[in-house]
C-alpha cells in the first residue's frame, strides 16, 4: 500500500483479534513512532507494550482505578475486560520535560504523532487498531500503574491486532470543503 492511499484511506477497527504484531512487525511500529516530527529533539515519549499476561495485569490496574474511583460494579467490571479488546495494546505517555524551551503543548502533540505513526506502520503491514483515550489518561491510579511523573500525560492507547472483518471508509475528499479555509 503506498503512503497517500494509507492515509486517505485510514480508519479506527475496534473489532480486533489475533494475531498481534509481534517480531518486526512490531519494532517496525516501534521505531515509526519514534521518528514522529519533534521540536527540539527532545523524544518526549514512553511506549509501554501490553500483550500476553500483561492484558489480564493491565485490566486489574484499570479494574482498581474504577474501584478507587467508585464508579460501580459494572464500570469495574468493564474496565477489567477492556484490554482483552485486542491482542496488543501501546500505551503512549508524553515524557513532558518541564525546563525545556519547546512548550509541554507541543511535547504532548509530538506523543500523539507516535501513536499516529504507529498506527499506519501498523496498517501498513496487514494490521488495523484504534487509538483509545478516556478517563483513563488522566486517572492517578492508572498513572501510577505505569509509572508516569508528575508532569508526564498520557496520550493514548493504541489497541492493535488482525481486524475482524472490513469496514467500509467513511467519509470521501469532498468533504474537506467544510473545514478548510484558504487565506
Amino acid at each position: 500500500m503506498d503512503a497517500l492511499t494509507l492515509l486517505l484511506t485510514r480508519r479506527s477497527m475496534s473489532h480486533l483479534t489475533t494475531p498481534a504484531p509481534e517480531g518486526q512487525s512490531l519494532d517496525n511500529i516501534l521505531a515509526a513512532g519514534m521518528r514522529a516530527p519533534d521540536h527540539g529533539a527532545l523524544r518526549p515519549w514512553h511506549f509501554v507494550v501490553i500483550q500476553n499476561e500483561g492484558l489480564y495485569k493491565f485490566g486489574q490496574l484499570l479494574e482498581k482505578a474504577a474501584i478507587n474511583a467508585n464508579l460501580g460494579k459494572g464500570v469495574e467490571e468493564k474496565a477489567k475486560k477492556a484490554p482483552l479488546r485486542a491482542p496488543l495494546i501501546i500505551a503512549v505517555i508524553a515524557k513532558i520535560v518541564v525546563d525545556a524551551k519547546i512548550p509541554a503543548w507541543e511535547q504532548v502533540v509530538t506523543a500523539g504523532c507516535c501513536v499516529h505513526a504507529m498506527q499506519m506502520a501498523a496498517v501498513a503491514q496487514g494490521f488495523d487498531g484504534i487509538w483509545r483515550t478516556g478517563s483513563w489518561t488522566t486517572d492517578p491510579v492508572v498513572r501510577s500503574g505505569l509509572a508516569c511523573q508528575e508532569h508526564d500525560k498520557i496520550v493514548g492507547f493504541l489497541y492493535l491486532g488482525t481486524p475482524k472483518f472490513n469496514l467500509p471508509i467513511k467519509g470521501t475528499a469532498q468533504d474537506i470543503k467544510d473545514f478548510v479555509t484558504y487565506y
